[in-house]
């Protein structure tokens, strides 16, 4: 891996999508940077799936952190779309996942039709 593009290729894979560390960085310093994007990445979720987010409180950033570390981003709603289904939500967290797959429903042929 001697080209600048595969050692950053290297280091973006090891922050987001838990690939092992690239030879030449401090593991430590990684470490601190992988916890500050999944940070970043939890706020970001948040803005899209506030009751999700709601219901764990405090512990919404170690919950996603969880989740998420290893899983490369699908972008921010798709995140918390997926970590969602992958939980047993009550109350509002629930409504929302409900809604959700309720307005993105697929629709038949016929209830595009009705539309136009």
């Amino acid at each position: 891996m001697s080209s600048l593009a595969a050692r950053q290729a290297a280091l973006v894979a090891a922050l987001v999508a838990g690939a092992p560390d690239p030879e030449g960085f401090d593991p430590r310093l990684l470490d601190v940077a992988r916890r500050a994007l999944l940070r970043k990445r939890s706020g970001e979720v948040a803005r899209h799936w506030p009751l999700l987010a709601a219901s764990f409180g405090t512990r919404w950033p170690a919950v996603f952190a969880e989740w998420a570390a290893g899983r490369p981003s699908q972008g921010s709603h798709q995140d918390g779309l997926e970590l969602a289904r992958s939980l047993p939500l009550r109350g509002a967290a629930a409504e929302e996942l409900a809604e959700h797959e309720k307005a993105h429903r697929p629709r038949s042929s016929l209830s595009r039709l009705l539309r136009r």
